[in-house]
């Protein structure tokens, strides 16, 4: 299979990508995400994650890896989108937030082929229902640190799935990289796969 980059320095994104075989080089997106008032929450994610691809395409100018895939995840509820936190507070209120009930997971992926100078991309939605969370247990879960650094203060597949009562959707579209969705646009561009 030909190696792909993947624009992105996600461990999940690589671990998904390593687990299915497919070569690939990491390269860190110069584009800052930034919420734009009046998208709707589908189209940021997909908006973010062609405007990751476009942004490692500028750099490597001779492209001598034909491939560019990119992936942004957004979570929402109750209309308001949920990034990173900026600290344990914010954190705090995210998982708050989610307790009791059931919000969005939004990952879209992009696929730059350069044979043919062209941006496909899909979209998966997922929807992760919470347990009723006690402040013990958000505070024991903070303590542990595994919020920092992620959309949402959680990992699907850290502690927080502790938490989560039901999902509908992928595992791996919460993840940040929908397998299925990926196998999908990658044939559609005509990657050789070897299995």
């Amino acid at each position: 299979m030909e190696p792909i980059i993947l624009a992105s320095t996600s461990p999940r994104r690589q671990e998904i990508l390593k687990n299915l075989g497919i070569p690939f080089t990491v390269m860190s997106p110069t584009y800052d995400e930034a919420n734009i008032p009046g998208m709707k929450p589908q189209a940021l994610a997909e908006y973010h994650s062609m405007k990751k691809v476009e942004s490692i395409v500028r750099m490597q100018l001779n492209i001598t890896i034909p491939w560019v895939l990119g992936a942004d995840t957004l979570i929402v509820a109750d209309g308001v989108i949920f990034g990173k936190p900026e600290n344990r507070a914010d954190a705090e209120r995210m998982l708050k937030t989610f307790s009791g009930k059931t919000h969005e997971v939004i990952t879209a992926i992009s696929l730059f082929e350069a044979s043919k100078q062209f941006i496909s991309s899909r979209t998966s939605v997922n929807q992760v229902s919470f347990m009723d969370l006690d402040n013990d247990q958000i505070n024991r879960y903070l303590d542990t640190g595994e919020w920092q650094g992620v959309a949402g203060a959680y990992r699907i597949q850290g502690l927080a799935s502790c938490f989560i009562s039901s999902i509908q959707g992928t595992h791996s579209g919460i993840m940040g990289l929908p397998i299925h969705d990926l196998y999908a646009i990658l044939r559609e561009h005509g990657y050789a796969f070897t299995f």
